[in-house]
């Protein structure tokens, strides 16, 4: 048979979604090489600057430790603990005190009770399994002819991008209490302020790109399921 015949019009939006989120990925790293050059004057560490921030806050019960990779920077509330990575933990730049003021942000949105943080924390659950149930009910429901099951399998995948809308916020205001206090605790000057600025706008903008990736997915499956009840 000719290729064309198995050709799926809807790739496109995967293509598509690859390509913000490629653009994103490329736009940290790229934001994160140029303010890992720029030495913060106060010569704080990324792990001196999450220590202070959370002392600072009275979250003397939340550990700094150091982790292995690059940007695998992290705050786990179950734990109790922000784990900073390579970059981050003993680097004196810009962006690693950007970067690990940021998850200190996290851990100061759980002391608070941050709302959308609490709902991204109540919806993990439920949103691991519908995610990992998702795909094969809509593959059976395809391939059987199923629309109960196709549209079990996208109300499913659904949650997926509830969750990753829920993010966003969570995401962003975490930035803003980082930049919010290396301001006011003026452990960096102006110009560097704005240098972690970018940083953390780059690493937001990989969170937009998950959602409008995941928006196409979506739209895809829908097309998809809408095709196979035409033929």
């Amino acid at each position: 048979m000719p290729f064309f015949y198995y050709y799926d019009p809807t790739y496109f939006l995967v293509i598509i979604g690859f390509i913000f989120a490629m653009i994103a990925s490329s736009g940290v790293q790229s934001a994160f090489r140029k303010y890992s050059k720029v030495k913060s004057y106060r010569n704080y560490t990324g792990a001196d600057a999450a220590r202070k921030i959370l002392d600072d806050n009275g979250l003397y019960n939340v550990r700094v430790e150091h982790i292995s990779g690059n940007l695998s920077d992290h705050y786990d509330p179950k734990a109790n603990v922000i784990r900073l990575s390579d970059a981050t933990y003993s680097d004196t730049s810009v962006a690693a005190i950007g970067v690990a003021a940021h998850e200190a942000g996290h851990a100061v949105q759980h002391a608070v009770g941050y709302a959308p943080i609490k709902v991204r924390n109540a919806i993990v659950p439920a949103v691991n399994i519908a995610s990992s149930l998702s795909m094969p009910l809509f593959l059976i429901g395809l391939l059987f002819a199923a629309p109960m099951l196709t549209n079990l399998g996208i109300l499913l995948f659904s949650g997926a991008l509830v969750f990753q809308v829920v993010t966003l916020p969570v995401e962003f205001n975490a930035s803003r209490r980082a930049l919010t206090i290396l301001n006011q605790s003026a452990m960096l000057e102006d110009d560097e302020l704005a240098g972690a600025k970018k940083v953390l706008r780059a690493a937001a903008m990989t969170y937009v790109a998950a959602v409008i990736s995941t928006a196409l997915q979506l739209l895809r499956l829908i097309l998809l399921s809408n095709s196979r009840r035409r033929d």
